[in-house]
């Protein structure tokens, strides 16, 4: 599988990733991305070289995405100390696969291929926010080595549950046709 930069062209698909993601979600238990995110918020990211798509081959179909950059999204901006926000670190968001690739652990490679950018970057820190109430997602970053730093009691905040790992170099499973273009942002 190759991971590749997405384009304005992609955006109908990311909606779609989000689309999907909220229907298999929602018999689970969890309202997570029921509300559609504007695909104008989508199209900005993509056009700052923040979005990033998995596929079998360059010109095959999108089956994951991941959007990564070095802020911390204004709503949750309080949630981290100042020492925290001080620190290097990479943001993991969006993080979706398409659930006929679920059981695979796409996921799990895709936040592999992130830490090793963000160490590529210099980041100390690969982190992320979950949705709060989602038990079962906190329990996947877990196990994939994140370590929860808290979570908000604001109960108007539902994505407050934050984690992080380290940055580190590692083996990945992608030709990574995204480097370049990270280095170029």
């Amino acid at each position: 599988m190759i991971i590749t930069p997405a384009k304005l062209a992609d955006v109908p698909r990311l909606v779609q990733f989000r689309v999907d993601a909220a229907a298999w979600l929602a018999p689970l238990g969890t309202d997570q991305w029921s509300t559609p995110f504007p695909s104008d918020h989508i199209a900005a990211s993509v056009n700052a070289g923040e979005v990033f798509l998995v596929k079998e081959s360059e010109e095959g179909e999108a089956v994951a995405t991941v959007t990564l950059d070095h802020r911390i999204d204004p709503e949750i901006w309080d949630l981290w100390t100042p020492e925290e926000r001080a620190e290097p670190a990479l943001y993991v968001h969006k993080l979706t696969v398409d659930r006929r690739y679920g059981g695979r652990d796409l996921g799990g490679q895709i936040l592999d291929w992130a830490g090793d950018l963000a160490a590529r970057q210099g980041a100390r820190w690969l982190r992320l926010d979950a949705w709060t109430s989602n038990s079962k997602l906190h329990r996947y970053y877990l196990l994939h080595g994140f370590q929860h730093v808290r979570t908000t009691t604001d109960p108007d905040e539902v994505s407050g549950w934050l984690a992080q790992r380290p940055a580190r170099l590692t083996r990945h499973a992608f030709d990574d046709h995204a480097v370049a273009a990270v280095r170029s942002h």
